[in-house]
C-alpha cells in the first residue's frame, strides 16, 4: 500500500519552497523579506536612538583599533623603523613645527607627513579625514573670534558691517595668526597620528618604557588598551540581548534607566576583572615590568632616518631664518 505523501514532500513538489529547503519551518520564516521602499510607501524607517548610536560609537572604537593594528603590520617605510626612532623623530619634528613662524614651512612639513603616509601604506583618504575632522577643525572655530578687529587690531580686509556703532571686520593680522595656528596643529596631529597607526601598541609602550617613561604610566596604558575592548564587548552584548528581548520600541526614559543600570554593572565587572587580571599576572611571574617577545633594536634604516631627520630640521630652521630676514 502506498503511504500518503508527507507535508514536506507535498510542498516541495508544488515548487513553493526553494530546492533543498524543508517546509518543516513555518511559511513566514522562509518567505523572502520585502525590502523597504525608498519612497516610504512600504514599511517605515525609524531613526536610531541615542543609545543605539552610543553603542555603535563604542563598536567603532574597536574597529578603528583593529584597523590601526592592520596598518602597523603592513610593509611600509615607517613600519620598518624602530619605535624609539619614531618617537624621538616625532618629538623633534613637533618642536621644529612650534618654532616655525611661516605658513610655507608648515605646509612643507604637512606635505612631508602626507608623503610618509603614502610610503607607509596608510590610506590617504582616511588619514585626511581623521586629521581634519578633529582637532584642526575645532581649533579653526576657536580662533575665529581672534581674526576680528575686536580682538586683533590691524588692517581690515573683510568688512562685516557695524556692530553697536563700531565697524567690525576680519583683519589681516588675525587671519595670518589663525592660519598659522591651524597649520601648526594640523602638522602636529598628522605626525602624531602617523606614529600611532604605524606602530603596534605593545611596541609603542615598550619604546616609551625604554625612553624612561615612568613604569606606572606604561602599565596603566597597556592594561587600559587591552581591557577596554573587553568592556566594550560586554556593553555591546548587553544591549544586543536587550534588543533581542524587546518587542516594541522603548521610550527614552527606559533607555536612560538601562544606561544607568549598565554603568553600575560595568563598574562592578571592571573591578572584578582588574582583580582577576592582577592575580593571573602575579601567577605568571609578573614583577612590575612589562616585557615583549620582540624587543626594539636599532638598524641601518634607523640611522638613515635619523640622518634624514637632521637634514630636514636644519633645512626648516635655515629657511625660516631666511624668510624672516
Amino acid at each position: 500500500m502506498d503511504r500518503p505523501a508527507s507535508r514536506a514532500e507535498t510542498d516541495h513538489g508544488t515548487g513553493d519552497a526553494p530546492t533543498g529547503v524543508s517546509r518543516a519551518a513555518p511559511e513566514w520564516l522562509v518567505r523572502p523579506q520585502v525590502g523597504l521602499c525608498p519612497c516610504g510607501c512600504i514599511g517605515r524607517r525609524s531613526r536610531a536612538g541615542f543609545l543605539a548610536r552610543t553603542i555603535d560609537g563604542l563598536a567603532d572604537v574597536t574597529r578603528q583599533a583593529v584597523f590601526a593594528d592592520e596598518i602597523a603590520s603592513r610593509p611600509g617605510l615607517l613600519q620598518r623603523l624602530d619605535p624609539r626612532t619614531k618617537l624621538l623623530g616625532l618629538l623633534v619634528l613637533l618642536v621644529t613645527a612650534s618654532f616655525a613662524h611661516q605658513v610655507v614651512l608648515l605646509a612643507a612639513l604637512y606635505l612631508l607627513s602626507l608623503v610618509l603616509a603614502a610610503a607607509s601604506a596608510v590610506p590617504i583618504g582616511g588619514f585626511l579625514k581623521r586629521v581634519w575632522l578633529t582637532i584642526p577643525l575645532f581649533t579653526a572655530f576657536v580662533v575665529l573670534p581672534a581674526t576680528t578687529n575686536l580682538i586683533t587690531p590691524g588692517e581690515v580686509v573683510v568688512p562685516l558691517g557695524t556692530w553697536f556703532g563700531h565697524p567690525v571686520g576680519l583683519t589681516l593680522q588675525g587671519l595670518t595668526g589663525a592660519v598659522l595656528l591651524v597649520s601648526r596643529v594640523a602638522v602636529s596631529v598628522s605626525l602624531a597620528l602617523l606614529v600611532t597607526v604605524t606602530t603596534s601598541w605593545p611596541r609603542l609602550l615598550e619604546a616609551l618604557r625604554s625612553l624612561r617613561i615612568p613604569r606606572m604610566f606604561v602599565t596603566v596604558g597597556a592594561m587600559a588598551y587591552r581591557y577596554v575592548f573587553v568592556l566594550v564587548e560586554v556593553v555591546t552584548d548587553r544591549y544586543t540581548a536587550r534588543v533581542a528581548r524587546t518587542v516594541r520600541r522603548e521610550r527614552t526614559k527606559a533607555g536612560r534607566s538601562f544606561v544607568v543600570a549598565s554603568a553600575g554593572a560595568l563598574f562592578g565587572r571592571a573591578h572584578q576583572l582588574s582583580g582577576e587580571v592582577h592575580d593571573a599576572m602575579i601567577a605568571r611571574g609578573y614583577v612590575g615590568e612589562c616585557r615583549t617577545l620582540d624587543p626594539p633594536s636599532f638598524q641601518l634604516a634607523d640611522a638613515t632616518a635619523a640622518a634624514g631627520l637632521v637634514l630636514i630640521v636644519v633645512s626648516v630652521l635655515l629657511a625660516g631664518r631666511a624668510l624672516a630676514g
